[in-house]
């Protein structure tokens, strides 16, 4: 590299790396590092460039690995990033832009080579590198053996101590980006990694006090959104031999966001992501919720969890319970607005879902909010577009609303919201129609696509649950609301009544012919009498409990009552058809999202770092991350 402009086919025979990763130690003090730190070249701008840089630099690597144990290089240069970073705070207040460079880039060095080390070494063996010498071959110190905490620890004040000027993003994004690839040994693991050096390092010891600055520093970064300087303006003019001082490798945020790959096997489709507006923002979500989904230690709890479990407004003046580690208080306003406008992205939904799901005082203020449809709104156009979107996202979703509608105050004031011209729903003109009506007609939308297409029934239960929480409080629905519920109802008639006679015809076959097999009809009718129960108690909670306020849902009943007749007689069916028939008292129901496991949310995230990190690529060939069931 050194202080001419590079091109990535030029790295493999640059001097500088051929030094850094060959058979000579370097000394920390050595001013070789000013020259290896002062590289620049036009930054990668796509997913061929960054996998051209990765395979033009795997060889440097594969030799650092080779001589390092004899050299330390590794351990040099990180104590020279180490040296650099305790004045980097003064030099952002004085604008020493030469320095910063500098120190960014070695960051970025140092990121790069992590990378390669992690896919292709244990973390025990990477623990080594950190400790290796100028000594005999195989040699370390003990004096060394934390340096690969230290550099976590140096990294996490980075992102929290450093003000965040135009001359200061990129390297906090390298930071964030740094921290990433660390825990990144969790793609190369078929299973949830339970014991991890990075882990017990984040977890105790000296970065455990900066948990919940981290965190904070994180959401806020997410809240901001702040956007990267402009090229070439933030660090150094470009000068006229074309050799100058810009910016360096990793500054490709700033010019040109990096197109991302789609981890096989993990959704149904990999939509084409939104251009990023700030890298800084997605990177500091990604990593907040890896560190969130990080596994309990076998004596201690997620700090990173109980962090985000238990923050507080600003506007809260209640006293930190003593009991609870790690807390601290952020802006409710901010979060919200910015969870509002953020929810096109998987990670910003899967945010929106860990905080409503984990943190009580953040779930009792949205639901206090008068203004829910800026929230509600967006997560039913994801469920909308359940064809454009992977499955995981329309989950996430689909779990939101179930939370929200545990509420009996939020299922009431959505029938209150009224909202006009909904462009993005298509099947009909809804130039007048409240909130909690249209709520009803995506969910039922979602359940009649998935009857057709992907046939879930972990996606039906939860779209029906969701539509029975709210049942008792429906309000002036809407004409086409009402129609819809009973339209759904037909196409599940006829369902069963067709796999009933299928079920009938293939009995009558077998007699027959005792070698057939007989298709599983038994269990195609049970999940469908069960969500024909369901829907059954919608109905008849609703007319149970509000009914004079629905005279078009009424309407539509009797315009379809034969409907019903077939079912007063099914044993299944009989107990809820004489409530919906004798108008019973209220019977009482309330479904409650599930408990997901850590099976299912840590690949989640992974998949989600893999998809949408800045800057950061992994040959598909290396990974091992096991994946969930696709469509």
């Amino acid at each position: 590299m050194g202080s001419n402009s590079s091109r990535i086919g030029d790295l493999p025979k640059n001097e500088y790396l051929k030094k850094l990763s060959g058979t000579e130690s370097v000394s920390e003090n050595d001013p070789f590092w000013n020259q290896l730190l002062s590289f620049s070249f036009p930054a990668p701008t796509s997913s061929t460039e960054l996998k051209l840089l990765e395979e033009a630099t795997i060889s440097v690597c594969r030799s650092l690995v080779e001589n390092n144990p004899r050299t330390g290089n590794l351990g040099a240069l990180i104590k020279v990033f180490l040296s650099r970073t305790k004045e980097l705070k003064l030099s952002a207040e004085c604008q020493n832009h030469i320095f910063i460079w500098q120190t960014h880039n070695a960051l970025f060095i140092i990121c790069c080579l992590l990378k390669v080390f992690i896919s292709e070494m244990s973390e025990e063996e990477l623990q080594l590198h950190f400790t290796y010498e100028e000594k005999s071959p195989g040699s370390y110190s003990s004096d060394s053996e934390d340096l690969l905490e230290e550099l976590l620890c140096c990294l996490m004040q980075l992102i929290t101590d450093i003000p965040l000027l135009d001359i200061t993003y990129e390297i906090s994004v390298e930071a964030i980006s740094t921290m990433v690839v660390f825990l990144s040994y969790q793609l190369f693991h078929k299973e949830v990694l339970r014991q991890s050096i990075s882990h017990k390092y984040l977890m105790r010891g000296p970065c455990l006090p900066y948990t919940s600055k981290l965190v904070k520093t994180l959401l806020y970064n997410f809240i901001r959104q702040e956007k990267p300087p402009p090229p070439g303006a933030h660090v150094f003019p470009q000068q006229s031999d074309g050799g100058g001082l810009l910016y360096g490798l990793a500054s490709g945020v700033a010019t040109g966001l990096w197109t991302v790959f789609t981890l096989g096997g993990v959704g149904s489709k990999a939509a084409t992501p939104p251009e990023l507006s700030s890298p800084l923002a997605n990177q500091s979500l990604l990593l907040l919720l890896v560190l969130a989904n990080l596994t309990d230690a076998p004596d201690a709890p997620n700090p990173y969890r109980q962090a985000i479990m238990s923050f507080k407004n600003t506007q809260d003046s209640s006293p930190f319970p003593s009991s609870i580690p790690h807390t601290f208080q952020i802006n409710f306003n901010s979060l919200y607005t910015a969870l509002c406008e953020q929810q096109t992205s998987d990670q910003a939904t899967l945010l929106l879902y860990t905080l409503l799901h984990q943190n009580s005082n953040i779930r009792t203020y949205m639901l206090a909010r008068t203004d829910m449809e800026n929230l509600v709104l967006p997560i039913l156009e994801i469920l909308y577009h359940v064809e454009e979107r992977n499955s995981h996202h329309v989950y996430m979703a689909l779990i939101i609303l179930l939370i929200l509608t545990e509420d009996d105050g939020f299922n009431r004031s959505i029938h209150e919201v009224i909202l006009k011209n909904i462009t993005w729903y298509s099947e009909r003109v809804l130039t007048e129609i409240s909130l909690g009506s249209l709520l009803i007609l995506v969910v039922i939308r979602t359940i009649q696509y998935n009857m057709t297409r992907t046939r879930d029934k972990y996606l039906h239960t939860n779209c029906l649950a969701a539509l029975a929480n709210m049942s008792a409080q429906f309000r002036s629905l809407h004409q086409y609301a009402a129609q819809r519920i009973i339209s759904l109802f037909s196409l599940l008639s006829k369902k069963h009544n067709k796999v009933l006679e299928q079920a009938t015809q293939s009995l009558r076959g077998s007699l027959s012919s005792n070698d057939v097999p007989l298709p599983d009809y038994a269990q195609d009718l049970n999940v469908i009498e069960e969500v024909i129960r369901m829907m059954l108690e919608i109905i008849n909670s609703c007319l149970t409990n509000s009914l004079h306020h629905n005279p078009n849902l009424v309407y539509a009943l009797l315009y379809k009552r034969d409907l019903f007749e077939q079912f007063r007689t099914h044993p299944s069916f009989q107990d809820i058809m004489q409530n919906i028939d004798l108008k019973f008292p209220e019977l009482k129901f309330k479904y409650v999202e599930e408990e997901q496991p850590e099976e299912f949310f840590i690949p989640y995230v992974w998949s989600l770092v893999y998809n949408s990190a800045v800057g950061l690529y992994w040959n598909p060939q290396d990974i091992q991350l096991f994946t969930m069931d696709s469509d």
